[in-house]
């Protein structure tokens, strides 16, 4: 796949377009993804994805400290190449680019900069200034510069229209395994290992502190989950801790990230990690003693070794 972080870049004879930000590339975007290539069989064309970064919310400072997203810029891409995308270009977000209207963006961007034949839209496509940018403008512009436009209906699991805001409610929740159904791959972060206080090891237990590449990535909801944690391209089974661990530190609220990883001993402080969250198996809770928290743990670990043993049968 071919990324363009300057569209002055990019250039194909019969470009099949399809916009937006794909947060999480999940199952509704693979309808997208998959009629855009099928289009390009059809068309002797070439598949080609605009996107934004900076998300629009951190730019327009709309809620910027509560922004999460399921995926960051270098996942996007991964996940479109996988998908089968020839190309994609990241359109810099800026202030002045929020203030075009719908019809200024469509002339500007689609016709002149990509020269838009075919364009491929979702079900609850937006843009242009204030996001008042619709279908029916898009079909106005279309018979005015020429191309042809085709909308596709929401994709429906559980009586529910898959979407990126709706996957991001679920981990949040806790529920993984329905979030992972939800985007067709699991869910997963990027961290590099840091130090901590070193008590896990105390007890028999080190774990490794993760502090997440993008501070924005979501991360699921407070609890004990079930993960696989990939490292140096190898990958080791282990349960992770997302909260406060309210037995060791009560008086902070500073939410951490600490994986406990089985049968492993190496020294990783400062180098990345990725971890495939598989499910969650319990909330976290404050225990009278860390004699008590050490029981608990180890029930954990047998239960989470049963857990990912079962599955890999």
């Amino acid at each position: 796949m071919k990324v363009y972080h300057n569209i002055e870049d990019f250039s194909t004879p019969i470009p099949i377009v399809t916009m937006g930000m794909f947060d999480g590339v999940h199952l509704g975007h693979k309808i997208i993804l998959d009629r855009l290539k099928e289009l390009s069989d059809e068309k002797n064309g070439e598949s080609v994805v605009i996107t934004f970064w900076p998300h629009p919310r951190l730019v327009l400072k709309n809620g910027n400290g509560n922004l999460r997203y399921l995926s960051t810029i270098d996942e996007k891409l991964l996940l479109l190449e996988e998908a089968g995308v020839k190309h994609t270009i990241i359109l810099p977000f800026t202030a002045d680019l929020s203030q075009k209207t719908a019809s200024e963006f469509i002339e500007e961007i689609l016709v002149k900069k990509v020269g838009i034949k075919y364009l491929i839209a979702g079900f609850d496509h937006h843009f242009g200034k204030d996001r008042k940018g619709s279908l029916e403008d898009l079909n106005t512009c279309a018979g005015k510069f020429d191309f042809e436009v085709e909308k596709l209906d929401a994709l429906f699991i559980d009586d529910k229209a898959v979407s990126s805001t709706l996957i991001r409610d679920i981990i949040e929740m806790g529920d993984i395994p329905t979030a992972n159904r939800y985007l067709g791959y699991e869910y997963f972060i990027l961290g590099k290992v840091i130090s901590g206080n070193r008590i896990g090891r105390s007890i028999g237990f080190p774990t490794a502190n993760i502090e997440l590449t993008d501070g924005h990535k979501l991360r699921p909801g407070i609890g004990v989950y079930a993960v696989e944690v990939i490292y140096n391209k190898q990958i080791f089974q282990g349960m992770l801790n997302i909260g406060i661990r309210p037995t060791i530190d009560e008086a902070t609220k500073v939410k951490s990230i600490e994986v406990h990883i089985f049968d492993f001993d190496k020294d990783i402080y400062g180098h990345e990690v990725s971890v495939v969250f598989k499910q969650k198996i319990r909330e976290e809770k404050k225990f009278d003693s860390v004699v008590e928290l050490q029981k608990q743990l180890e029930a954990d670990r047998f239960t989470v070794k049963a857990l990912l043993s079962s599955w890999g049968e």
